[in-house]
């Protein structure tokens, strides 16, 4: 990830944890009933093409689709939490955690009694921290292929 994506995952954390178990709860809870397949006469006649008629195949590909988001989201959060122990000093695990429970800068800056720039400054210095761990990681892959 880069800087952007990176800070773009802290920001977004909190509503992707939301996301994430509101959307496995959906596609845990599979209600059969609606899926029903057509019968009788309108089986038989000859179906458009290009596109699919049949509503249990829209449904599947539409939890497929559903299904991939999910991992996408996951791996971000995945990205962070896999990260947050780099984090060693105070105002940066509190800015952190503030961060990843959805509070905003502003909110943050009021909460610890800091300037929004200070506030804005340990952000900078987590998603560096974040960066150059990346960057370890990757230099590693690198020498052991």
């Amino acid at each position: 990830m880069n800087k952007k994506q990176i800070e773009q995952a802290l920001r977004d954390y909190n509503w992707m944890i939301n996301e994430i178990k509101r959307q496995r709860e959906l596609l845990n809870d599979i209600d059969t009933s609606s899926l029903v397949a057509q019968s009788g006469i309108e089986s038989s006649l000859p179906k458009g093409k290009g596109t699919t008629s049949d509503p249990v195949a829209l449904e599947v590909i539409r939890r497929d689709r559903k299904s991939k988001w999910v991992e996408k989201l996951e791996k971000k959060v995945l990205f962070i939490q896999k990260r947050i122990h780099i984090i060693t000093d105070e105002r940066e695990k509190a800015v952190l955690e503030c961060m990843l429970d959805g509070m905003s800068m502003i909110a943050i800056s009021k909460h610890m009694g800091l300037s929004r720039s200070h506030i804005y400054n340990l952000k900078e210095s987590i998603i560096e921290q974040f960066l150059q761990f990346e960057q370890k990681i990757q230099e590693k892959q690198k020498m052991t292929i």
